[in-house]
């Protein structure tokens, strides 16, 4: 079986895609926390992926960085301490996961990456300014590292929309906040978390060995259509 390690797997889109997996693959989630989740292919392993060392591994196919953040703030209200809390949580966490198992992924079975990004680094939206920087710097290490990988390691990234998790439940507070979300995208609808793992399980998997570099959109239609 490939083991793929998911970076933030005991919450929200990074869990449902260790359960995605789990069944086929060895998972290796690290987390500050542990989930309630518990499988026989899964190690949950408590890290700060930010601040302490990352555990090392024999082998490793598949990297998925789920770590995330929603700050949304208006521009004067923003300090420079959030735009570089954002930019660490998002591009860095990245960047040193990848360049800590990249040895191990070069070595690995059809190796891949996923990272995340979203709707707010390509559409405009108020009170964005933070993570909208955030992920356009995610979409840009995507784009550069598929050049360089190439052609041994594939990476991509998933450009969601807003997703019914924790992380942003503060948007989705209650049900006219629901009924809002859903009217504001062309197709009725906003994304739960199983949707957004079977889109990572496609990326990952050889049924998708030709893409790489790209920032796959599940925006309900919000970016694309203007109805």
């Amino acid at each position: 079986m490939k083991t793929i390690v998911v970076v933030g797997g005991s919450k929200g889109i990074g869990l449902a895609i260790v359960k995605e997996f789990v069944a086929n693959s060895n998972v290796i989630s690290l987390s500050r926390t542990k989930s309630d989740f518990e499988h026989p292919h899964l190690t949950q392993i408590e890290v700060d992926v930010l601040n302490d060392e990352l555990p090392s591994f024999e082998s490793v196919d598949q990297l998925v960085y789920c770590l995330g953040s929603i700050n949304l703030k208006p521009f004067n209200r923003l300090k420079p301490s959030d735009f570089q809390n954002d930019f660490e949580i998002n591009v860095l966490g990245a960047v040193k996961a990848i360049q800590h198992f990249s040895p191990q992924l070069k070595q690995g079975i059809n190796p891949s990456i996923l990272l995340f990004s979203s709707v707010a680094a390509k559409m405009g939206m108020p009170f964005h300014a933070s993570i909208s920087i955030a992920k356009a710097g995610v979409e840009g290490l995507v784009k550069s590292l598929g050049a360089e990988f190439a052609p041994t390691i594939r990476i991509n990234a998933i450009a969601p929309t807003v997703t019914d998790t924790t992380l942003a439940s503060h948007l989705l507070r209650n049900e006219t906040a629901v009924e809002n979300m859903i009217q504001r995208h062309p197709l009725k609808k906003f994304l739960n978390t199983k949707e957004v793992a079977e889109m990572a399980a496609v990326l990952l998997s050889d049924k998708a060995a030709s893409i790489s570099g790209q920032i796959i959109e599940m925006d309900c239609g919000l970016v694309t259509f203007k109805l």
